[in-house]
């Protein structure tokens, strides 16, 4: 297993929610074949998305923000910290699966061996309840950016 694993996340047929589903198909596009970084795309949330983190000591998520506070294909960088701070008081996500943030809690308590270091990218969209393959175009001209900005990262942690 890498250290480092790269996760976008969404349906990407849902139009805009595909959106870290594309990033992560751009980042392990523009990765040598024989990176030792990891990419893969999910449809989770709460308990099987931090199953999939489980054993990384460094993650990136890539998901949509919907809604947002600033205009489609913004941009945000964010840690599990931020992430807590807009949502503080929510538990659950539905009644059968809990939220990222109370499951890393409940991870946290059982001593699973979770990454050192999260880091996500939440684009905000405008789109994500009609069937399509493609992103609007604000979301579709944030996806190389995202792309770009994770490569960068990767690059800064690989010269030190």
């Amino acid at each position: 297993m890498t250290d480092t694993l790269i996760l976008g996340l969404g349906n990407p047929i849902l139009t805009d929610d595909g959106v870290g589903v594309r990033v992560a198909e751009a980042v392990r596009a523009a990765l040598p074949p024989d990176s030792p970084v990891e990419t893969d795309e999910a449809c989770a949330g709460g308990l099987e998305l931090l199953e999939r983190l489980l054993g990384y000591r460094r993650v990136f998520l890539i998901d949509a923000l919907y809604p947002g506070s600033g205009r489609p294909g913004t941009v945000c960088r964010l840690t599990l910290a931020d992430l807590r701070a807009i949502s503080p008081t929510q538990h659950s996500a539905s009644a059968h699966d809990t939220t990222l943030v109370t499951a890393w809690d409940m991870a946290q308590r059982m001593d699973l061996p979770l990454p050192e270091e999260v880091t996500i990218y939440a684009v905000e969209v405008e789109n994500v309840a009609d069937f399509g393959e493609e992103p609007t175009p604000a979301v579709a001209r944030a996806v190389p950016r995202v792309a770009a900005a994770i490569l960068d990262e990767l690059r800064q942690t690989n010269d030190k």
